[in-house]
C-alpha cells in the first residue's frame, strides 16, 4: 500500500461528498468517539473521515473511489470487538454500516432471514422470534453488535455447542470488493455445490477482503422450553464428565454449557445487582447450563432428574435450577458481567481454544505462571468448554507498569506448544496479529497473503489487521 498525501486525501474526501452527499461524509469533530475505538479501549484514533452509506450501491461507489485513490478504508460495525479489528488510523477513512440496516425478507418456507449488514443481532433475533423461528447466534453484545461484524469475525457466542458459529448460520452473502465490484451470492439453498463457496472467504476475514453488505441467515425451529441451572463442581474433570453425561442424555438439547472459575464467578456475583450466589459454600468451579427443547409441555422435570442423578453419583456438588424467567436472567447476568469489563477493568483479554481435555490443566499452569511472574495479578477465567473455548482476562490495573503486549506474549507462548488457537471467536484484528504464527503454519499464512493480494491488490481494506 502506498502512502496517501494530505492533498490526495482531501481530493478523495471531496469526491466521496459528491458521490454520497454531505450528510454521509463526516470529518473532524462531527466524527463521534464511537468510531475511534472498540471495546478493547485501545488508544482512540479519529479517522480522516467517516462514511455512512445507505445502500450497497453507495458502499460500492465509495470503495471504487477509494480504490482508485489507493485510500485505506476501515469497515466498522457495532464497535463491540475485542481484537482491535475496526480501529482506524489517523489517515484512514472509516466506513460504518449503521444506516445500512433492516430486515429485508423472512422466508418461512426456506426458513431464512435476509438482513442488511448494519442490523443489530438483537433486531435479527426479534424478527426471527416474531415469525416463530430462532436465530441461533447469540452474544452478550446482542443489542449493539451488528450482523456484518458478527460474520466478518465469525462470532461464536453462548450457543455454539448447539448450533455452531456465525459461519454455520449463513446461506448467502453479498459483499462489495475493494474495487467496488459487488459480489452477490444471496442464495437460500442448503445444497449448492457449484465450485468455490466464496462466502467463506469473507466470513472471518475481518473486512480485509471485502465489505459484507447483506446476508441470508438460516433459521431454526423455535425451541419451546428453556431450563437454566447453575451447578457447583469439584473441578474441571467433573465439568467435562457432566457435559458428556448431559449430552448423552439430551443430545443437541443442551444449548449452553458455560464454566466459571471462582475468581470470575465471585466478580460476576458482586457486580450484578439482580444476582446472588445460591450456594452457601465456595466451590472450585461453576457451570451455567441451559437445556432447550422443542416440547412445550416440558416443565423441566427431565432436566431436574438428570441433575439429581448427577448429584447422587457425585458428579456435581450442588445445583440451583431457575424457577422463572427472572431467575434465569439473574443467573445469566453473572456470566454476562463481561460487558462491564471495559468500563470497570483495564482488560487484557484472551480468547483461546485448545483441546477440551487440556483446558483444565492449562488454566492451572497459566494461573501459576502468572502468579510467579506478576504476583498480585487479578485474572479471571471462564469459557464455553463444549466448543473448546477458554477466556481469561487480566486486569491491567493489577500489573501496574506492565505493557499489555508483554502479558499477551507471556500467555500465548504457553499456548503455542498445545497447538491451540490464539483466537477462538474474537478474531485477530490488530492486537493478535503478531501471534497468528502460533496458530497458523507458514504455508497457511502464505495462502492467506495470496488471497489478500488477489482480492485487494492495493491493500486498502482494513490495512494492518489480521496480516
Amino acid at each position: 500500500m502506498t502512502d496517501v498525501s494530505s492533498s490526495q486525501l482531501a481530493t478523495t474526501i471531496d469526491a466521496l461528498r459528491r458521490a454520497l452527499g454531505d450528510d454521509a461524509v463526516r470529518t473532524g469533530d462531527t466524527i463521534g468517539e464511537h468510531s475511534t475505538t472498540d471495546w478493547t479501549r485501545h488508544e482512540p484514533t479519529r479517522p480522516a473521515a467517516l462514511l455512512l452509506p445507505r445502500s450497497t450501491e453507495e458502499v460500492a461507489r465509495a470503495l471504487s473511489i477509494c480504490y482508485d485513490a489507493h485510500q485505506p478504508v476501515v469497515p466498522q460495525g457495532g464497535m463491540t470487538g475485542l481484537a482491535g479489528g475496526a480501529i482506524p488510523r489517523a489517515g484512514d477513512i472509516a466506513l460504518a454500516l449503521d444506516r445500512l440496516a433492516g430486515i429485508e425478507e423472512l422466508d418461512t418456507a426456506a426458513a431464512t432471514l435476509t438482513v442488511r449488514a448494519g442490523t443489530t443481532l438483537q433486531a435479527a433475533q426479534d424478527a426471527a422470534a416474531a415469525a416463530g423461528f430462532e436465530l441461533a447466534l447469540d452474544l452478550g453484545a446482542r443489542g449493539s453488535c451488528q450482523i456484518g461484524g458478527n460474520l466478518a469475525t465469525n462470532a461464536g457466542g453462548n450457543r455454539v455447542i448447539q448450533s455452531g458459529t456465525a459461519r454455520d448460520q449463513v446461506l448467502g452473502l453479498e459483499v462489495v470488493l475493494a474495487n467496488g465490484a459487488v459480489l452477490s451470492s444471496l442464495g437460500k439453498m442448503v445444497k449448492n455445490n457449484t465450485g468455490y463457496d466464496l462466502k467463506h472467504w469473507f466470513i472471518g476475514s475481518e473486512g480485509t477482503l471485502g465489505v459484507i453488505t447483506r446476508a441470508v441467515l438460516r433459521l431454526h425451529p423455535q425451541r419451546a422450553s428453556r431450563h437454566t441451572a447453575l451447578v457447583a463442581l469439584d473441578g474441571y474433570d467433573a465439568a467435562v464428565a457432566l457435559l458428556r453425561r448431559l449430552s448423552q442424555r439430551f443430545g443437541n438439547d443442551i444449548g449452553a454449557f458455560e464454566i466459571m472459575w471462582p475468581d470470575f464467578y465471585d466478580l460476576g456475583v458482586s457486580w450484578t445487582a439482580s444476582a446472588r450466589s445460591p450456594f452457601a459454600d465456595v466451590h472450585p468451579l461453576y457451570a451455567l447450563i441451559e437445556h432447550a427443547g422443542f416440547d412445550a409441555d416440558d416443565g423441566g422435570e427431565r432436566f431436574g432428574t438428570a441433575l439429581a442423578d448427577a448429584l447422587e453419583h457425585g458428579v456435581i456438588r450442588d445445583a440451583a435450577i431457575a424457577q422463572s424467567v427472572a431467575d434465569a436472567r439473574a443467573l445469566w447476568a453473572i456470566r454476562e458481567c463481561t460487558a462491564e469489563f471495559p468500563a470497570r477493568l483495564d482488560p487484557i483479554n484472551f480468547d483461546v481454544s485448545l483441546p477440551i481435555g487440556e483446558i483444565g490443566s492449562f488454566v492451572d499452569r497459566c494461573r501459576a505462571a502468572l502468579d510467579r511472574r506478576w504476583l498480585g495479578n487479578r485474572t479471571y477465567f471462564f469459557g464455553h468448554i463444549g466448543d473448546s473455548n477458554l477466556h481469561l482476562t487480566v486486569d491491567g490495573r493489577s500489573v501496574p507498569g506492565v505493557a499489555h503486549d508483554d502479558v499477551y506474549a507471556f500467555v500465548y507462548e504457553m499456548l503455542a506448544p498445545l497447538h491451540g488457537s490464539v483466537s477462538a471467536e474474537h478474531g485477530i484484528g490488530l492486537l493478535k496479529r503478531a501471534y497468528l504464527p502460533f496458530s497458523r503454519s507458514p504455508e497457511e499464512l502464505a495462502a492467506m497473503v495470496a488471497i489478500k493480494r488477489a482480492l485487494d491488490p492495493h491493500g486498502i481494506l482494513n490495512p494492518g489487521k489480521v496480516l
